[in-house]
């Protein structure tokens, strides 16, 4: 199970990704409540981001190619959430 903290960090993660500006009001003040530091609600939303960037790039792709579309250039090939080795 996961404590308090942690499910509203997943939280604020979820806010970010939604885009959802009174879920994460919601959502930052009951991880303040928690115990949850700026720093740890930074890196929350910091990974959220990623995600939701990479999945708008991805879906970029997806709808060029269905499209006919160029396909959008990408800084890291086969990077998801800076989780691949980025190419040199």
């Amino acid at each position: 199970m996961l404590d308090t903290k942690t499910k509203e960090l997943v939280a604020i993660g979820a806010s970010v990704v939604a885009n959802c500006q009174p879920c994460l009001d919601y959502h930052a003040e009951e991880a303040r409540k928690a115990g949850a530091s700026d720093s740890e609600m930074r890196d929350a939303a910091g990974i959220a981001r990623m995600v939701r960037k990479a999945g708008a790039e991805k879906m970029d792709t997806y709808a060029g190619e269905r499209l006919g579309e160029p396909a959008p250039e990408r800084t890291a090939p086969g990077a998801c959430c800076g989780s691949a080795k980025r190419e040199k």
